[in-house]
C-alpha cells in the first residue's frame, strides 16, 4: 500500500545531530508556534521565511530530506482535493488565456488554493521533522511539562499527553498491518490494481481487520500497562530531567527570527 508506506507521521529516527538534542519542549513549543503563524499567512511571499526555516532545520537533523517530504507524497491526493476545490469554488476574476474564458477557475481562487494547499503541506513537514527527531518518551515528558501549569484547573497533564504519544505510536504500527492484511488478500486473490477511485474502494475491505486489530492491540496494551501497575500520573517521577540547553536558547531565537520575517512580509 503505496500511500501508507510513504506515511512517516509516529516514526522515530535515533541520530546524533542538532535537532535531536533539542529540549522536547523546545520543539513541541516551536512546532505549535509555527502552525499558529501558518494561520495568519495571507500571501505566498509569507511562506518564504518558513520554508527557508525547514530547510534549514532538516539539514540541521541530518535526516533526508525524501524521507521528511514523504508525507506529503501519501496526502498528496488530500492537497490536490484541497487546490482545486478553491480553485473552482472561490469567487472572483475568471482566467483568460489567449481571449478564452476559462470557465469556473479564477485568479482568486487558484491564490486561495495554492495558499491552503502550502499550509496543509507545511503542516504535515513540521509535524514529521518533530516526529521523526525527537522519541516517543520524550514527546510524552515535553508534552506532560507543557500542560503541567494546568494542573491546577483539574486538567490530567500525564493521562493527556500518555494518550497523544500512544495514539502517534500506533500509527506505524497499524501502517505495517495494513500492509500485512493487504499482502494477505493479494495473496487469496484481491486486485488492488487499477484507477485510484478503484483502488479506494478495494482498500475498504481492509477496513474492518485493520479496526479489529487496533481494539485488539489497545486491549494488549491497557492489559500489559495495568500488569505493570500503571496507575495513571499521580506520584510518578521521571528517569530523565528535562533541562533548557544553551542550544535551545538559540532556536527560540531562530524561531523569533523566522516568525518576525514572517509578520514583516504578512503586514
Amino acid at each position: 500500500m503505496s500511500i501508507l508506506k510513504d506515511l512517516t507521521l509516529g516514526q522515530y529516527l535515533p541520530a546524533d545531530s542538532v535537532v535531536h538534542h533539542l529540549d522536547p519542549r523546545t520543539k513541541l513549543g516551536s512546532a505549535l508556534a509555527l502552525m499558529a503563524v501558518l494561520m495568519f499567512v495571507k500571501s505566498l511571499m509569507g511562506f518564504l521565511p518558513l520554508c527557508v526555516g525547514i530547510v534549514g532545520v532538516i539539514g540541521l537533523s541530518g535526516i533526508s530530506y525524501s524521507v521528511v517530504l514523504r508525507n506529503i507524497r501519501a496526502f498528496r491526493w488530500l492537497l490536490l482535493l484541497t487546490f482545486f476545490a478553491h480553485s473552482f469554488l472561490t469567487p472572483g476574476t475568471e482566467i483568460t488565456v489567449r481571449d478564452t474564458i476559462i470557465p469556473w477557475i479564477t485568479h482568486e481562487g487558484l491564490n486561495q488554493g495554492a495558499l491552503f494547499t502550502g499550509r496543509l503541506a507545511s503542516i504535515m513537514v513540521i509535524a514529521a521533522i518533530l516526529t521523526l527527531t525527537t522519541a516517543p518518551i520524550e514527546v510524552a515528558d515535553g508534552l506532560e511539562s507543557l500542560l503541567s501549569p494546568f494542573k491546577r484547573i483539574g486538567v490530567p497533564a500525564h493521562e493527556l499527553a500518555m494518550m497523544m504519544v500512544i495514539a502517534l505510536r500506533f500509527i506505524p504500527t497499524l501502517v505495517d498491518e495494513a500492509d500485512r492484511l493487504q499482502k494477505a488478500q493479494m495473496a487469496r486473490g484481491a486486485d488492488f490494481s487499477g484507477n485510484p477511485f478503484r483502488k479506494a474502494k478495494k482498500l475498504t475491505a481492509l477496513l474492518i481487520p485493520l479496526m479489529l486489530s487496533a481494539f485488539r492491540r489497545a486491549d494488549d496494551l491497557a492489559v500489559a500497562m495495568d500488569a505493570r501497575c500503571y496507575r495513571g500520573g499521580t506520584g510518578r517521577t521521571q528517569y530523565r530531567e528535562l533541562a533548557f540547553e544553551p542550544m535551545d536558547g538559540l532556536a527560540a531565537l531562530a524561531l523569533v527570527s523566522v516568525i518576525t520575517a514572517c509578520y514583516l512580509l504578512i503586514s
